[in-house]
């Protein structure tokens, strides 16, 4: 995995502080702070642990521990690695901008195949809009005021224009979405895991139902260019956060060498230190041992 993605243009951006906000729609969203600071960074430099993290948003789910701890959990990964940029992730180009409207794959969250972009923006600009004109394959986008979104822009003036408007403050991603993508990633996981790990004492009806759940994973896979460095070189271009996660966790979970793992205690995924570990922590291993002696007594 690291030779393969050693060279990519993955930079990406977090604001200092995010909230929640409740639009006219009735749904909650998350959207940078007032006042909030923007910070480019590089999300590959320590991408194993931004998996971890997303998974274990959604192990939270899936293991029923409430929607407050969720919500929690949530707005901490935001916090630590920025929205996950749905509005270039979703559609088939992250240049949809430069097309009469915008076309949608299947996915869990926009249900039409194709929409006006306007109508498509909308979905990510609930609070205030973006001063944007758009007439066919024409666009034009009037920024103006606010000096550290214009920077931001020209920072990003190689990527495709949706991705720097989704570094805008304006910008905002639905919670429900947030949740539903993170217990989406988690759901492969235990899927694998368990098909693995359980297979001889699953029957085969339970083993498809593990096919059938990992069949459903999947997304638009990451473009690419070709650099002239020291030799001809291929640069990945990951224009959304979610689109790097996928990917990466895709590899994490089917290479040869995979450390993911379950907690056998607390359920929690962790990267084993060694292959024989079934606990993410000695004290998970303790307390394990500590009910299963209660239970014999």
């Amino acid at each position: 995995m690291k030779n393969l993605f050693q060279k990519a243009s993955s930079p990406w951006v977090r604001y200092s502080e995010y909230e929640y906000k409740k639009a006219r729609d009735g749904y909650f969203y998350i959207t940078p702070a007032a006042g909030a600071k923007p910070e480019v960074y590089d999300p590959l430099k320590n991408v194993e642990r931004m998996v971890l993290d997303a998974l274990n948003v959604g192990a939270l789910q899936m293991n029923r521990k409430g929607e407050a701890v969720v919500r929690e959990a949530v707005m901490e990964f935001v916090s630590r690695y920025g929205l996950l940029g749905f509005l270039t992730a979703l559609p088939t180009t992250p240049s949809f901008m430069d097309y009469k409207a915008v076309y949608l794959p299947k996915n869990h969250f926009v249900r039409e195949e194709s929409m006006p972009t306007q109508d498509y923006l909308a979905l990510f600009f609930p609070f205030e809009k973006l001063d944007i004109q758009k007439k066919g394959t024409e666009s034009r986008w009037n920024l103006t005021g606010d000096r550290a979104m214009m920077a931001l822009a020209l920072t990003m003036q190689d990527a495709p224009q949706a991705v720097s408007m989704s570094f805008q403050r304006e910008y905002a991603e639905r919670y429900d979405w947030l949740a539903r993508q993170f217990k989406d990633l988690a759901f492969s996981f235990y899927s694998s895991f368990l098909y693995y790990n359980d297979y001889d004492v699953l029957d085969e009806m339970t083993r498809d139902l593990y096919r059938q759940g990992m069949a459903a994973f999947g997304g638009i896979a990451p473009t690419y260019h070709i650099a002239l460095l020291d030799r001809p070189t291929i640069i990945w271009d990951f224009h959304s956060l979610l689109l790097c996660l996928q990917m990466m966790f895709s590899f994490m979970l089917t290479d040869t060498d995979s450390t993911l793992k379950a907690c056998k205690h607390c359920n929690k995924i962790f990267a084993a230190s060694r292959p024989n570990a079934e606990f993410c922590s000695p004290q998970c291993k303790n307390r394990y041992n500590v009910y299963k002696s209660r239970g014999k007594e």
